[in-house]
Parts: C-alpha cells; structure tokens; sequence
C-alpha cells in the first residue's frame, strides 16, 4: 500500500476541486463530494463555482482555500486520505482533456 502524504493529498486536492469546479465534471464531483465529505463541502464546491464564474483571478484564492479545508479535514480525520484520493483520481479522470 502506497504511503499518502496528508499534505499532499490536501494539495492535490485542492487543485483538482477549482479545476473541475468550472467543468462538466462538477455536476458529479459535487453529488460525490456530498455523498463522502458532507454538504458542508458540497456546499463549499458550490461556492467556489459561482466565484470562478464571476470572476476567473479567483482560482488561486479558492486554491489556496480548498488546501486549507482540506489539511483540516485530514488532520481530524485522516482515514479520509484514502477516499479523496480516490475522488481526485477519478476527478482528474473525467476532466477535459
């Protein structure tokens, strides 16, 4: 089994949300971040998409914010490393080319 790095991940992940946040692949990444993280994130990812619509220098600020949401979330739950993981690589799968 592959070590994850929290820190990592956390950035990772961050990138791969803003980046699918302004695509097709968000309408299944928000119903999944929903499912596995909480509304609260969901509701989150909503967020960062009405700020990228409105204004695209937002991307390293939403960035930025996403990371930081999620290094707090694996520092309290770290178990949750293994499922975001997984979520970005299949994010990651079903964002344009």
């Amino acid at each position: 089994m592959a070590v994850l790095h929290p820190r990592r991940v956390a950035w990772e992940g961050a990138r791969t949300f803003v980046s699918a946040a302004n695509t097709d692949a968000y309408w299944w990444l928000s119903d999944t971040v929903g499912h596995y993280l909480g509304i609260m994130y969901q509701l989150q990812l909503c967020e960062t998409r009405l700020r990228l619509q409105a204004e695209s220098e937002a991307v390293y600020a939403e960035a930025g914010a996403w990371r930081a949401r999620l290094d707090e979330l694996l520092d309290t739950h770290p178990a949750t490393a293994a499922i975001l993981t997984q979520l970005i690589d299949e994010t990651v799968a079903r964002l344009p080319s």
